[in-house]
């Protein structure tokens, strides 16, 4: 593609387009880098340079690009029909991919709710839990308990569950009152100790249930890991303890594993770990192995019984899409899971994870690398002015920014959390791009903060 066309889209995107989570003033005074082709684990763009995909187009991607075998799924069904609603009808491909789901799922879980986006299945597991306790008639139980640095996607019900003050402060009128336990993020904390910072949180949630479960509807809480916040850790045995303490005050617990679904974390669902037993559990992203919007939210047959009853007593889930359940989509997840099964995908992540944490230990030399934080092939990397105490950089200087630009000229795309750098390739990257990932890392961090030697 000659540069004048590039110029022509360039002109186009900064004329009409409102990129998401983009500072637009300072968007339209780049020179946009537009993605044409995918192939693996790389993007090509419309010079024909390749990148490495290390954020898997936004922690979706799972398989690699243009993998054949989702192509040929989604062509065959485009042979027979694109989209039928589910309003009254049923399709194929989101019957079959709903058993499934539920085969995959931790135990417990018995049924599936289509929706399109990791926001969307969110706002339906908001939903249902509140209409769960209307219909068990117990009405008072209709609060909801958060983590405090929680993101659990951008419409107004997921944003009042979330926490994070940069995205959500400015909805705070919109928005219904939630109580919020605080984060256990021992690195930023005055705690000596993680089990000191974790067993802070878990006092303060005890509390609240023992004085307030008949008004709790549910928690909400993303396993293991916050993604959005930092790539935030929780230590060990909170996850644990917070799902005992919800089960034994008749709280329920869900789990968002919208990022941390589909084998993100070394399992296919985070909530493995533990034998957790959600109560509900929404998933996204990884899906459809990152082709299709497509989103679930999977919940146990006591939740979906109480729905049941004749139609004139109203007691009907009244929520639904338009591509609730889209063929091409559902199509795409089987191909996807297909491939999960057949390459035995789950069983060859221990090797690379444990390779990833090898070639990430290097980083932890340059001075302004602060903490380096991993849970499966999910990785935060914290860049520091100041080491010993652990202070920031001027938020005006945009540190994760400019290291997250420089990258491209190491051929590697990734995307930033503030001044965490976020490494999340697809599950198919090879023992080799991961050392060539964690290489050009570090090189764009030390061109940066100026310590290349």
């Amino acid at each position: 593609m000659s540069k004048s066309k590039k110029a022509l889209l360039t002109e186009q995107n900064h004329k009409y387009l409102w990129q998401p989570f983009t500072q637009m003033q300072d968007w339209m005074k780049e020179s946009p880098l537009f993605i044409e082709r995918g192939e693996g684990n790389y993007l090509i763009d419309t010079e024909g340079r390749r990148y490495l995909d290390g954020v898997s187009s936004l922690w979706c991607n799972v398989h690699g690009h243009n993998r054949p075998e989702i192509n040929e799924a989604i062509q065959d069904q485009l042979s027979k029909i694109a989209h039928s609603t589910m309003l009254g009808l049923a399709n194929v491909p989101a019957t079959e991919l709903a058993e499934k789901l539920i085969e995959l799922a931790p135990e417990g879980l018995s049924r599936v709710f289509y929706s399109d986006s990791g926001a969307t299945s969110v706002e339906i597991a908001l939903k249902m839990a509140f209409q769960y306790w209307q219909l068990k008639g117990r009405p008072s139980k209709k609060r909801f308990i958060k983590l405090k640095e929680a993101y659990h996607g951008d419409t107004i019900g997921s944003v009042s569950l979330g926490g994070m003050d940069l995205f959500h402060r400015t909805y705070s009128p919109l928005l219904f009152d939630t109580i919020h336990i605080p984060t256990p993020f021992f690195y930023h904390s005055d705690f000596s100790s993680e089990r000191e910072c974790r067993d802070h949180s878990l006092t303060i949630l005890r509390s609240i249930l023992e004085d307030q479960s008949d008004e709790i509807a549910g928690l909400f809480i993303e396993p293991y890991i916050q993604g959005a916040a930092g790539m935030i850790i929780y230590p060990e045995g909170f996850m644990k303890e917070v799902h005992d303490l919800c089960k034994a005050h008749s709280v329920l617990f869900v789990t968002d594993e919208v990022a941390t679904g589909f084998g993100r974390t070394g399992r296919m669902f985070a909530s493995e770990e533990n034998q957790l037993q959600p109560d509900i559990m929404t998933v996204a992203k990884g899906i459809t192995g990152g082709y299709l919007p497509l989103a679930a939210t999977l919940t146990t047959e006591e939740i979906f019984s109480a729905f049941l009853g004749e139609y004139s007593d109203y007691k009907t889930f009244f929520h639904g899409h338009t591509y609730t359940g889209n063929p091409l989509a559902c199509r795409a997840a089987l191909a996807s899971i297909e491939i999960f099964e057949k390459d035995k995908v789950i069983d060859s992540l221990q090797q690379k994870i444990s390779h990833l944490s090898d070639c990430l230990k290097p980083l932890l030399s340059n001075p302004h690398v602060g903490d380096i934080r991993q849970k499966g092939l999910m990785v935060g990397i914290e860049l520091v002015q100041d080491k010993n105490t652990r202070g920031s950089f001027p938020v005006d200087q945009r540190l994760g920014h400019l290291v997250s630009m420089e990258a491209r000229n190491h051929d590697l795309i990734i995307r930033p959390l503030g001044d965490v750098l976020v490494l999340m390739p697809p599950l198919s990257i090879t023992v080799d791009e991961l050392s060539r990932l964690c290489l050009s890392v570090e090189r764009s961090i030390s061109v940066v903060t100026g310590d290349l030697i």
